[in-house]
């Protein structure tokens, strides 16, 4: 069989024959119809269909979902799949994702009319997940069953297709000895199939490698056949779903995917209070009660930067300083005027990015009233509640900004991060933002708010500001050694009767809940560090831009934030090919990205964006103010000399604003 499948105009011709041919058929003049580029997910509620469309969302790729299951759902038949605009014969979808390769019916009108659609406009279809047997051109599976901790692999095909984005492995997740996390059919090609495999492995124990991922071209269509099961957040997905998309699009399709990877540090040039383990608290902070224990401090020393300035240059990563000045002044003054932490970081300063954390690190929300545990808000004798005055939160901002202007830091000045994210809501204690935060994020020219992404994760405007939300990695700020974060870790997630807190008692709910203490000795590098890895690389792997944080005291004394850091930048150094590096964004360059998408995306549930290709020109119609997101083959051009985009992953993609309402991109001759 051919290998390179275009649109005939003989095509075209049978399909318009099946809708009665409409006026303005194409011609062999004009044989190019127009393609919308939009895809059509036919969902039987299943989590791989979920996951593909889970996929789309997040790059800003337009889809139409059919649930099979409503009963209110359209019909799929030749007029829902194709029609004529001005003239020119449609297609209305570039792509079609079924949960497996016929979900309907057998005779079923629809599957005929998809299989004449598929065929008339050269149409990919993925099956989302299937069984192997020769119906989908492959045998009969040689094993079904488990995958879990198998490491499968992309053949050459794959690396020279739609996955050459990867260095060659994808490992299957084994998360839990108890549960099974994966189920497989594993099969060769058919004896005369024109089956190629680009993702495959060999079963436990067993020497035959069969396709797992593999492109199936019969009568005229072409098929993605995927034959293992697996949901949004699994890793075997994660780094197979650009290739998913990049395939059944030829690689041009609307929306934008990257890997992104930022790490904010915390109350830089501050001290951070340490966890006492007989406490079971953290003294000097609101956790214990006033005058319980006695704080010892935990700050970082010289070497601490020169080790994180070597540690960034081996990773080609930069770290994102948060820094509170009054740490150094405070220190500088207890110390004979010597700051010699303060002097190294200002000599490096050059090596890090840099972020305003406010002077002292004030909580600049309701007045705290310390004297309970938990805190409370402090009222007036009216009952209202004290807040932290507009002047107070200004004054905490420009004096540090100032601090950092003084000493050469490079700041972006209108970012900020809040002590402890304060000012704005924190439950149940302060339910709403500190109505003069606004107003004095605006007196000081404040753009982007860092916020909690585990208690305020949606965008959204403060003042003059927008939040970009952060995640916080579970390294606690008040460990500086291992031990004591295995203890905290212990006193949070365990029973009661185990001497914990007892807190995932009462919420169930927890994800990282104990079944029993982890050893002081080896829980860190054995439990922790492994979890926190997988979940900050999840992040990564999931075209998310939003920033982690952590604080100084984990580059400090045992440096326990590096063995996480090190998973992350080291297991995706392991996964990808060099063409697709980390991202590494500061703080408000994340915030224009995900401001972008939420317009894009916007614009897009409204229906407001119209975009096709015909022929080799691709035409994208928005509202203005509108960018649009793009992926497209190198070699692509918007208008008649600008290159589009920046390479990324074997292609090139990019944000482009409509001018006037319009974006046009040539694609290279050959596509």
């Amino acid at each position: 069989m051919k290998r390179t499948m275009g649109i005939t105009a003989l095509a075209v011709g049978a399909l318009i024959a099946s809708l009665g041919t409409p006026a303005g058929a194409a011609t062999a003049a004009d044989p190019a119809p127009r393609v919308d580029l939009r895809v059509l997910v036919v969902s039987d509620g299943g989590p791989a269909t979920d996951a593909i469309a889970a996929e789309l969302d997040s790059a800003g790729t337009p889809y139409t979902k059919v649930d099979l299951a409503n009963t209110a759902r359209p019909v799929i038949d030749a007029g829902f799949l194709a029609d004529t605009v001005a003239g020119r014969p449609r297609a209305r979808f570039q792509a079609v994702v079924l949960p497996n390769d016929n979900p309907f019916p057998a005779g079923s009108a629809e599957m005929a009319a998809l299989t004449a659609y598929e065929r008339a406009y050269a149409v990919p279809q993925v099956d989302a997940y299937t069984w192997a047997r020769p119906d989908v051109g492959l045998d009969y599976a040689g094993y079904a069953g488990s995958l879990d901790g198998v490491r499968a692999e992309v053949t050459p095909a794959g690396k020279a297709g739609p996955f050459g984005y990867l260095e060659g492995a994808v490992p299957f997740e084994d998360n839990s000895p108890t549960v099974g996390e994966s189920y497989a059919y594993l099969a060769q090609p058919a004896p005369g199939a024109d089956f190629t495999p680009y993702v495959q492995a060999a079963g436990p124990g067993r020497p035959t490698k069969g396709s797992l991922v593999g492109e199936y071209r019969h009568d005229g269509r072409r098929e993605l056949v995927v034959t293992f099961v697996y949901n949004r957040y699994q890793q075997q997905y994660r780094l197979l779903a650009r290739g998913i998309v990049e395939w059944m699009t030829g690689g041009v399709h609307l929306g934008v995917d990257r890997n992104y990877f930022a790490v904010h540090v915390d109350d830089v040039f501050a001290a951070d209070d340490r966890w006492d383990s007989a406490l079971n608290c953290t003294p000097g902070d609101v956790d214990c009660a006033p005058g319980t224990g006695t704080p010892h401090p935990i700050r970082m020393v010289p070497a601490d930067v020169d080790r994180a300035v070597a540690w960034q240059k081996s990773r080609g990563f930069t770290l994102d300083l948060a820094y509170n000045a009054s740490g150094s002044v405070d220190h500088a003054e207890e110390n004979g005027g010597a700051d010699p932490l303060a002097d190294r970081l200002v000599t490096d300063r050059a090596a890090f990015r840099w972020i305003n954390h406010t002077y002292t690190h004030a909580f600049l929300g309701c007045r705290q009233d310390v004297s309970v545990v938990p805190w409370k808000c402090a009222t007036n004798a009216d009952g209202s509640t004290q807040w932290v005055s507009r002047g107070e939160i200004a004054d905490e901002i420009t004096a540090n900004r100032t601090w950092g202007q003084q000493h050469g830091l490079p700041l972006a000045g209108d970012e900020l991060v809040t002590g402890e994210h304060s000012g704005l809501k924190v439950t149940p204690q302060q339910p709403v933002d500190n109505p003069n935060l606004g107003p004095a994020l605006t007196d000081t020219g404040i753009g982007w708010l860092g916020s909690d992404h585990s208690r305020d994760p949606v965008q959204r405007r403060v003042g003059s500001a927008t939040t970009v939300s952060r995640y916080p990695m579970n390294v606690f700020y008040n460990a500086g050694r291992a031990a004591e974060q295995v203890d905290e870790y212990n006193w949070i997630y365990t029973s009661r009767a185990q001497g914990g807190s007892g807190i995932c008692e009462d919420n169930p709910a927890t994800s990282t809940c104990l079944p029993a203490p982890l050893d002081p000795a080896t829980g860190y590098a054995g439990y922790i560090v492994p979890l926190e890895t997988r979940t900050a690389l999840g992040h990564v792997l999931s075209n998310d831009p939003r920033p982690h944080f952590i604080h100084q005291s984990n580059l400090a004394e045992e440096r326990i934030a590096y063995p996480v850091l090190d998973g992350v930048l080291g297991g995706y150094d392991e996964l990808f090919a060099a063409n697709t590096p980390v991202v590494n964004p500061r703080m408000k360059d994340i915030g224009a990205e995900l401001q972008r998408r939420d317009a894009w995306r916007t614009a897009v549930d409204a229906g407001k964006v119209t975009a096709y290709r015909i022929g080799g020109t691709v035409t994208v119609q928005a509202p203005s103010g509108t960018t649009v997101p793009a992926t497209m083959p190198a070699g692509t051009r918007s208008g008649p000399l600008t290159a589009f985009g920046s390479a990324y992953a074997g292609a090139v993609s990019g944000w482009a604003a409509p001018s006037p309402g319009s974006v046009t991109l040539t694609l290279p001759a050959a596509r």
